[in-house]
C-alpha cells in the first residue's frame, strides 16, 4: 500500500472556473503550479497513492481569504476549511483522510478542535506557524499541541523554508521541533519536507524522539538537496522514519515515486554513497497510518 501523507484540500467540489484559476511561480523552479484545483483534479493525481492525508490551512481570525502565497490570496479556503476538508475527505473514506487546521490565536480553537474531530471526524491538525504567523512556542499554540496529544491527534507541521516574504523562517526551524516533542512525548509529529533546507537538523530531531517522523515531499525538484538529505537521513540511520508524501498540487505521486527511485541517478559515476534502494521502497510502501496511530 502507498500512503501519501502530504496533500491540499480541493477549493473547488467541480470544475474550476477561468477566472479563479492561479499559477505560481516561485513554489518550484523547475515548472509553475495551478494552485486551484477541483475533486476530480485531485484524485486524479492522487491515483498512485492508494490513501492521502489531506487537509486545508486555517487563516488567522478575520483573514478570510489566506493563503500560501501570502495574504489576501483569492482562490484560497479561509473561512470553513475544515467543513470543506470534511465533505471532500467523507466522499471519499475509502481513500482519503482529512486533518483540520486551527490558528492558536482563535479563542475557540480548542473548541474547534473538539467539532471537528467528533463532527467532521477529522483525524489529525495540520499547522504552519511560519505562514500562519504565530510562535510555535507561545502558550496559545501549546494548548493545541496538549489538546493533540490528548486525544491521538497527531499533528502535520509546515517545517522549512518558503519563498512568502511574510512567513518567519524561524518558525519553521527543525529545532522548533525538538522544543515541541520534549514537552510533549506522545505526540505523534509530522515534519514536513524533511525541513528543507536543514535536513540533517530535521535528521537529528527525527533520531532523538520516537514519535516524530519527517515527510518526503517538496523536495524532488532540487535533486541535489534531495539526494543529500536522504544521505543524511541514512547516515543517522533514520530512513524508517521517512514517509511518503507529495505536497500535492505543488508535486504528485507520480513525481515522487520516480524521485525516490531515482534520487541515486545525480551522483552515477562517482564514488559518492548511495541511497540503499530496498529502504527507498520501503519508504514508498511504508504503513504510516499505523506509525500514526490512524490505521
Amino acid at each position: 500500500m502507498i500512503i501519501d501523507v502530504h496533500s491540499h484540500t480541493p477549493q473547488f467540489r467541480t470544475a474550476v472556473p477561468t477566472e479563479n484559476r492561479r499559477l505560481h511561480h516561485t513554489w518550484r523552479p523547475d515548472r509553475s503550479v495551478d494552485s486551484v484545483y477541483s475533486w476530480n483534479d485531485y484524485l486524479e493525481a492522487q491515483k498512485p497513492a492508494d490513501k492521502s492525508i489531506v487537509f486545508g490551512v486555517a487563516w488567522a481570525p478575520g483573514e478570510r481569504t489566506g493563503g500560501v502565497n501570502g495574504f489576501n490570496e483569492p482562490g484560497d479556503v479561509a473561512v470553513g476549511v475544515n467543513d470543506v476538508t470534511a465533505a471532500f475527505a467523507n466522499a471519499h473514506p475509502d481513500r482519503l483522510i482529512g486533518f483540520m487546521s486551527v490558528h492558536p490565536h482563535d479563542p475557540k480553537a480548542l473548541e474547534e478542535i473538539e467539532r471537528s474531530r467528533t463532527d467532521l471526524k477529522l483525524r489529525g491538525i495540520k499547522m504552519g506557524a511560519n505562514y500562519q504567523v504565530f510562535d510555535p512556542l507561545e502558550s496559545r499554540a501549546l494548548a493545541i499541541y496538549r489538546e493533540a496529544e490528548r486525544h491521538g491527534l497527531p499533528i502535520l507541521f509546515h517545517i522549512g523554508t518558503s519563498p512568502v516574504r511574510m512567513a518567519p523562517i524561524r518558525y519553521a526551524h527543525p529545532l522548533v521541533v525538538d522544543e515541541i516533542a520534549m514537552r510533549y512525548p506522545g505526540l505523534k509529529i509530522i515534519m514536513a519536507h524533511m525541513g528543507h533546507p536543514w535536513t540533517v537538523d530535521t535528521a537529528v530531531v527525527v533520531r532523538k524522539h520516537p514519535n516524530v517522523y519527517a515527510d518526503v515531499s517538496g523536495l524532488l525538484y532540487r535533486p541535489y538537496t534531495f539526494y543529500e538529505g536522504m544521505i543524511k537521513a541514512t547516515e543517522w540511520n533514520v530512513l524508517d522514519k521517512l514517509l511518503f508524501a507529495s505536497d500535492y498540487p505543488i508535486t504528485t505521486p507520480a513525481e515522487t515515486l520516480h524521485a525516490l527511485r531515482n534520487v541515486n541517478a545525480i551522483v552515477e559515476g562517482t564514488a559518492l554513497p548511495r541511497v540503499p534502494s530496498d529502504k527507498i521502497e520501503q519508504i514508498i510502501h511504508r504503513d504510516s497510518l499505523a506509525l500514526l496511530g490512524l490505521s
